[in-house]
């Protein structure tokens, strides 16, 4: 008797330890899949849910590419025998996948079934995968879970992002699924304290997604409702004046809808009912001969409509008094007063960061412009203010200056290097150019300002046909570095790209650099002697023929320096200088003849004039110009020799 049991002992004793690891291994992917076969084979939005919760509560590690295989339709069904496969077709055959131990095989194609959910069934899944993804140790795998609760955020992503944000290590990932669930929070967030925590929270958030959570918690309907001493009922948004906040008709037309009121009889359908009801010569009572008139033919409708013919027929005066009867007004989706009130706070607060940084913006761009300005006028104001020469090739000069920085990208392919030599050689070459100009041309047309300036006219479309047949018509690319590229973002709404900041950069070193030119050196002083009284300098051994010279060179070397800077920021064509020659112009005008820091002046000015105008009228850049040069005529009627004007050249001439 002993024997028996002891091998019952010993044999469950020993089996059990062994059946122990079959049962656990029976929790695999595969064995789920074939538990909820209907629902993975044939899914439907309504229901693949349950198969999805039974894969989230597995906690297999399996199950997160899974999700993505079957999102991305490379599931396949073996139809003999029901198992799931990853695979990828190639012509005939199948690159079979083990979803559970991902050995790999080939076999024909014949037999087995590709798994393709609808795109309801896909954002569902995608729903589901998020939770997985969140966590993922592959950042990539994180900023796709991310960036896929940012395009369709949901109720249900809430509880799985904030449980990720603790151990998030990605610094600017962690900021951005905080930022989100401040969204979703404030969306969806089942505690109303809560969701007012996380309103308030986005008061200061100024970003598009911010202001588009809050402005679909505000999202408010038309609605209309007897008028009683009460008032609506309901959280109200605002209440509709018919008149003012919407039409009579669009009121009317409210009520008819909502069944407060009869549909009124349009002029065809009053016609309509006149033919489809004449008797023996007459409608209503009333002969055919006579409903000539409109008020015989309401006359007609009326007995007609009073007979149960037709609907009964509306009068204006009826209309008016079921619109007076009625209140009309929007109500906010939302139901609770609290909330929407935070939303609307915290909206007006964000408008007021927004219009803030939009200033700060403009003033980047005004900044941005006014340099450029600077750059371009500030050679001109040279010559200009020295020699009083209307030098109307200026503008090519810049353009030589941008061509040049591009011929020399040709042969030195690394940009950085490239600009660096092209700024030199431009000053050369546009330097060499205008003191040739000037010895050739210029000096023979001093106080001869209408001949100068036809002279550097034909010049100027010499230059330009010059280099139409070097280059050719079509613009022309001069690269800037890569470390230039993209933009400086602040916001949202403030931003500003690498070149421009650039190029700012650039017209302060050469105020500096000018600045000490003229007040630190020979060259400097001789010129300025000049500038102030050419009679008294030439008494002193200036030699002003000389002076001019140096000085126009000098104007156009600055030119061709100004054109590299451009160059990256614009177009390189033929006709480039000739959008820049007359703000150019405009710049020395305003700011004064001759002037360095009146140059600065006329350039801010017309910088921030230029961009205030845009912004009050940005779908018309050719009015905003037009303007800007009717404010500067009033301008310069009011101070004719501009913002900073010398004494010594008036004097003097």
């Amino acid at each position: 008797m002993l024997r028996p049991i002891l091998f019952l002992v010993l044999f469950f004793g020993l089996a059990a330890p062994a059946y122990a690891p079959v049962h656990a291994q029976e929790l695999t992917l595969q064995t789920i899949l074939q538990e909820n076969s209907d629902e993975i084979t044939k899914p439907k939005r309504r229901t693949v849910s349950t198969a999805l919760d039974a894969l989230v509560a597995s906690g297999l590690p399996q199950v997160t590419q899974f999700l993505e295989q079957w999102q991305d339709k490379g599931v396949w069904l073996r139809e003999d025998d029901g198992l799931y496969f990853y695979a990828s077709a190639d012509g005939g055959d199948l690159t079979l996948t083990d979803i559970d131990t991902g050995a790999e095989s080939t076999v024909p194609k014949d037999g087995f079934k590709q798994l393709k959910p609808n795109g309801g069934v896909r954002r569902v899944i995608a729903t589901a995968l998020v939770q997985f993804q969140l966590s993922d140790p592959d950042l990539a795998r994180r900023e796709t879970a991310v960036q896929s609760i940012a395009r369709r955020p949901e109720a249900s992503q809430l509880g799985p992002l904030l449980a990720s944000v603790d151990g998030e290590p990605d610094a600017a990932l962690k900021a951005r699924k905080i930022q989100l669930a401040n969204f979703l929070s404030a969306s969806f967030a089942e505690d109303p304290a809560d969701r007012i925590a996380a309103i308030e929270s986005l008061s200061t958030d100024t970003s598009i997604e911010a202001r588009a959570v809050l402005n679909q918690i505000l999202n408010a309907k038309p609605d209309v409702a007897p008028r009683t001493d009460a008032g609506p009922e309901g959280n109200i948004a605002r209440e509709l004046k018919p008149g003012s906040d919407l039409s009579s008709e669009d009121a009317y037309a409210q009520l008819v809808e909502a069944g407060f009121a009869q549909a009124a009889i349009t002029p065809a359908a009053l016609r309509e009912a006149i033919v489809s009801n004449v008797v023996e010569g007459k409608v209503g009572g009333v002969p055919t001969a006579q409903l000539n008139s409109q008020d015989n033919r309401v006359k007609a409708y009326t007995a007609l409509a009073e007979d149960g013919i037709v609907p009964p027929f509306v009068t204006a005066e009826e209309r008016e008094a079921a619109i007076e009867a009625h209140v009309f007004f929007e109500e906010y989706s939302e139901k609770d007063p609290a909330i929407t009130t935070a939303a609307l706070d915290a909206l007006n607060s964000i408008e007021t960061r927004v219009a803030a940084a939009q200033t700060v913006d403009l003033t980047l761009d005004a900044l941005s412009l006014a340099s450029i300005y600077f750059l371009a006028a500030i050679g001109l104001a040279i010559t200009f203010g020295v020699m009083g020469v209307i030098n109307m090739a200026h503008g090519e000069f810049i353009m030589m200056g941008a061509y040049t920085g591009y011929v020399i990208q040709l042969f030195v392919p690394d940009y950085t290097l490239s600009i660096l030599i092209a700024l030199p050689v431009a000053f050369a070459v546009t330097f060499g150019a205008g003191v040739a100009m000037e010895r050739l041309v210029i000096r023979h047309l001093y106080h001869r300002p209408l001949e100068t300036l036809l002279a550097t006219f034909g010049i100027s479309i010499a230059l330009q046909q010059l280099a139409k047949n070097i280059f050719g018509t079509q613009a022309r690319p001069l690269t800037s570095p890569a470390w230039l590229d993209g933009a400086w973002v602040v916001s949202d709404v403030i931003q500003i790209s690498y070149i421009r900041i650039a190029i700012f950069v650039m017209a302060l070193m050469f105020l500096a650099l000018i600045l000490f030119v003229l007040k630190r050196t020979r060259l400097g002083l001789e010129v300025r002697a000049v500038t102030q009284n050419p009679g008294m300098a030439a008494s002193m051994g200036i030699n002003p023929d000389r002076i001019n010279m140096m000085t126009f060179g000098l104007g156009s070397g600055i030119a061709g320096i100004a054109g590299v800077a451009i160059g990256l920021y614009a177009k390189v064509t033929s006709e480039m200088g000739t959008d820049y020659i007359v703000q150019s112009f405009m710049t020395v005008v305003v700011g004064g003849v001759g002037n360095v820091w009146g140059t600065l002046a006329g350039a801010s000015m017309i910088g921030f004039l230029q961009k205030g105008i845009e912004w009050f009228n940005p779908s018309n850049t050719l009015a905003a110009q037009t303007y800007m040069v009717l404010f500067i005529i009033l301008f310069i009627q009011f101070r004719p020799k501009g913002i900073v004007a010398l004494k010594g050249r008036a004097a003097a001439d």
